[in-house]
């Protein structure tokens, strides 16, 4: 049970000595776009899967159909919104936060039209697992990294830090809250929404322990 008790993001020989670092290692640098990448391919293959839409994206459509903004617009602004809270939780943004945006957007536009859209309904339950545990992992890579987090995961990373709480806790809260909130405002909730609110935080924390094993060989 240790693999999903972890309480704060591990330090490595490659991670960086702070997240504002303007001229991070070769190696710092890779890990954290490898991170990036696997984290915009995870969420693709979740998409392609076709039985429901991440917990953000909820919020974002019942946002949009409450105020008439596009679900795009409105990702941009809950993400706007989500950093402004960063401030009383102390979290330092860095290059990781802006390659966060690009990178995973980027993926997702690319890798999207070559994966799977599987017709059986258990074959697409099974892509949403597996995208989700491939999110989880890249978390995993990218917040070790050190350069700085993604919106959603410095959140997690701030209320864990304030609350003392294990990570998997801590996301699995962040992520049931916010498909209570958009559903209430209209969001469509389907099983992958469910499986990444409650599979997320635990892959999550299974990505951070492996990655951490695996750079101490």
């Amino acid at each position: 049970m240790k693999i999903f008790l972890i309480k704060s993001v591990p330090k490595t020989s490659w991670s960086s000595e702070k997240p504002l670092n303007y001229a991070p290692k070769p190696l710092t640098s890779f890990m954290l776009c490898l991170g990036l990448g696997l984290f915009g391919l995870g969420e693709s293959i979740i998409i392609a899967a076709s039985v429901g839409m991440s917990p953000w994206t909820v919020l974002a459509e019942g946002f949009s159909k409450t105020f008439g903004y596009s679900i795009g617009e409105m990702t941009f602004l809950i993400s706007l919104c989500v950093l402004i809270l960063w401030i009383p939780l102390k979290q330092m943004p860095g290059i990781g936060t802006i390659l966060n945006v690009i990178i995973i957007a980027a993926v997702i536009q690319w890798s999207l039209p070559y994966l799977p859209h599987p017709e059986d309904f258990l074959m697409k339950v099974l892509q949403a697992i597996i995208g989700t545990m491939l999110v989880g992992f890249a978390s995993g890579i990218y917040l070790i990294a050190n350069l700085g987090p993604g919106p959603r995961d410095g959140l997690m990373t701030g209320f864990q830090r304030v609350s003392g709480l294990p990570i998997a806790w801590v996301r699995a809260f962040i992520e049931l809250t916010i498909i209570s909130i958009g559903w209430q405002l209209g969001g469509t909730i389907g099983i992958a929404t469910l499986i990444f609110a409650f599979g997320i935080g635990p892959s999550v924390s299974a990505g951070l322990y492996a990655v951490s094993a695996i750079s101490k060989k």
